[in-house]
């Protein structure tokens, strides 16, 4: 079963001499449950569908595209073998944190991506026919029945990674086909449809009229935004943090001239052996996130941050996780028109399945809807933040970069631009 088993993570990978070895109850890998008895249940189902090479189902609707080989991808629709039902629970990240990892796991492993490879340009380039298929299948805002016939039968494997939601089986495509008409959102299918519209703005359009954030990333990693000369078919890993860095930067240029707020807010909430804490202090707009795994190496702790000035470059350590947690922040902050700076602690357990950063988004969201702990002082809010995190603060501050400058000599008012104050 072993060899149906990839993991991709920073911190730990599932070896397979350490696989036999632990026939899946001595946990030797560090995680808490077993991802591979994890995902046998599901495969097993699955291979039960699998009499021929086409396959039926209701796609959530799914969609994903490969960064392997760019500007030549992987791109295919994610179809579980459930037809005309409401699948969107296999794609719907904002309720997993309710769930357990079993079930996480198993919606995910009941996904059969199809794919082939195709030049990101074709995305401006019609008569691509599966392009255009999967295509109308994103815009959908419901889950669309859909068939697919494979050259082979799909390969069983359940991909981990760090970054992005697992899929389960896989297999090269022929073709695939809707059997049903997709419910496209009028404002989706206008933000589409204008080829003159730049792909930023079509971002905002859509997340101020209330689309869901993920329908947006499909929509992008699907070449379906922009000038109509400029559209490309985007990998889902770096869509997703597209869209982040974009409604980010959008708060931030609206929350850094706000006054600022007057005391420490600690809020914090815990999910799948997550821990989110944010610390945000009275200040000029300053974000500095940490993630810390407590299995694998002593030094594994990732750090990122930036200053009231933004940040320019990717944040590599801490990478997916940023952007959509500090979005979350800002987000939160243009609500009550203040300004802070920020602390934000992501602590992560053993039982933890590397599954994709968009847990921390919606732990962080879900933190942000707590009642805060309040504080007078910096010191005060350590004192409050020491009850809830368990890896030492001194730790963190040692790594900290933006302490250091609260640490400065100069006061605050003489460091920051008096038009950042507010």
């Amino acid at each position: 079963m072993t060899d149906n088993l990839k993991m991709s993570s920073t911190s730990a990978e599932v070896k397979r001499n350490l696989c036999q070895k632990c026939q899946g109850w001595r946990k030797l890998c560090g995680h808490g449950i077993c991802p591979i008895l994890a995902k046998a249940q599901s495969i097993a189902e699955i291979q039960k569908t699998f009499t021929k090479t086409d396959f039926f189902g209701a796609s959530p609707p799914g969609f994903f595209v490969g960064e392997y080989g760019y500007p030549r991808v992987s791109i295919g629709p994610l179809v579980p073998p459930v037809a005309s039902e409401d699948t969107s629970i296999y794609d719907a990240e904002e309720q997993w944190i309710f769930k357990t990892m079993e079930e996480i796991i198993g919606y995910r492993s009941a996904l059969v991506r199809g794919k082939k490879t195709i030049s990101v340009k074709k995305a401006k380039e019609p008569g691509h026919r599966l392009l255009e298929t999967t295509q109308e299948l994103v815009m959908s805002s419901k889950p669309v029945d859909t068939e697919m016939s494979f050259i082979k039968r799909p390969k069983l494997e359940l991909v981990f990674s760090p970054r992005v939601p697992p899929a389960g089986p896989s297999g090269v495509i022929k073709q695939a086909r809707l059997t049903e008409n997709p419910k496209v959102p009028q404002v989706v299918d206008k933000v589409v449809s204008d080829i003159d519209l730049k792909a930023i703005n079509g971002i905002i359009k859509l997340y101020d009229d209330k689309i869901n954030q993920r329908h947006i990333t499909r929509l992008l990693s699907a070449g379906l935004f922009g000038v109509k000369k400029n559209r490309k078919l985007v990998p889902t890993t770096w869509s997703i943090t597209a869209v982040d860095d974009i409604l980010g930067k959008r708060y931030w240029k609206r929350i850094i001239h706000n006054q600022w707020i007057n005391k420490v807010k600690i809020f914090h909430y815990k999910a799948l052996g997550n821990l989110v804490v944010i610390f945000l202090y009275p200040s000029a707009w300053m974000f500095e996130a940490f993630e810390y795994w407590f299995f694998g190496s002593s030094d594994a702790m990732a750090v990122d941050w930036e200053t009231w000035r933004g940040r320019k470059t990717y944040a590599k350590d801490v990478a997916g996780a940023y952007y959509c947690t500090r979005l979350e922040v800002l987000e939160y902050l243009d609500m009550i028109q203040r300004q802070a700076g920020c602390f934000l602690f992501m602590e992560v357990d053993k039982e933890w399945i590397p599954c994709g950063v968009w847990r921390f988004r919606e732990i962080a969201k879900e933190a942000l809807k707590q009642q805060p702990i309040l504080a007078d002082t910096l010191e005060d809010g350590f004192l409050e933040l020491r009850k809830i995190i368990r890896y030492p603060l001194e730790k963190y501050l040692e790594r900290s970069n933006t302490y250091k400058i609260l640490r400065k000599q100069e006061t605050l008012e003489q460091f920051f631009p008096k038009d950042v104050q507010g």
